[in-house]
């Protein structure tokens, strides 16, 4: 592949543009959002550098002048949409500020929804993404017994478990509008088919479970149940610490 290094390298570690001649036409920033673009409208799989190429106007070969790689462009695209993380001034209470950027994260994912797929620790370390995580240590400055290893950590696990649940909320979604009925419909069919194999007798405890809470689950109530808990066994009041 053109461009294609022979050793590992960083594209943040690369000039804008290799080598030598008139001023770039085009930032990295212009190239992620235009990526960002595409992905936005048609998923991760309608991104090539041909794609983005004819995006910006310009031709595949002289992309690979700016991006060597599609990992490269992946990493810009991750970068940028990072850049959409409102950092604010810590408010104290660690707990209610990691929420915040919990449910931020959520947010962000729902909005590009190719996001969950490149979450990754490789695209980790760019700008916004450095910037991001310097935030999350800096809400975390109120446990000052708490190792940075251990803080990171916990911020390693908050964003696998967003990655996780909003993975599953665009996979639920997308079924839901394959479907050739309703939702309701389909609820309605797979309730009824399991009310009668619980009050078949074989599933006691099944049925006990849902004799106590039979649902429907409210998903923002769980996804903050679940955030509590994962806060829980690093929250140092709890004595789990």
């Amino acid at each position: 592949m053109a461009g294609r290094a022979a050793v590992p390298e960083v594209i943040w570690a690369r000039p804008e543009r290799a080598g030598r001649g008139p001023k770039p036409a085009y930032s990295r920033a212009d190239i992620a959002a235009a990526a960002v673009r595409l992905a936005d409208a048609g998923g991760l799989d309608a991104v090539s550098m041909r794609h983005v190429a004819a995006e910006l106007g310009c031709g595949t070969m002289s992309l690979y002048n700016y991006v060597p790689r599609k990992e490269d462009l992946y990493e810009l695209m991750v970068d940028a949409v990072s850049g959409e993380h409102e950092l604010w001034q810590p408010s104290g209470d660690w707990r209610a500020d990691m929420v915040r950027v919990a449910h931020q994260t959520r947010t962000l994912m729902h909005r590009h929804t190719w996001l969950p797929r490149l979450m990754s620790p490789v695209y980790g370390f760019s700008p916004h993404a450095l910037r991001y995580l310097e935030h999350c240590l800096a809400c975390l400055d109120p446990l000052q017994d708490m190792t940075y290893g251990m803080k990171m950590q916990l911020i390693g696990l908050l964003n696998g478990v967003v990655t996780m649940y909003v993975t599953n909320e665009l996979a639920t979604a997308e079924r839901t509008r394959n479907l050739p009925w309703s939702e309701e419909q389909e609820n309605a069919v797979r309730g009824a088919y399991l009310g009668r194999q619980l009050a078949s007798g074989a599933y006691p405890r099944m049925a006990a479970a849902f004799a106590e809470d039979a649902g429907p689950l409210d998903p923002d109530a769980v996804f903050d149940m679940v955030l509590a808990r994962v806060l829980d066994a690093f929250d140092p009041e709890r004595g789990r610490a």
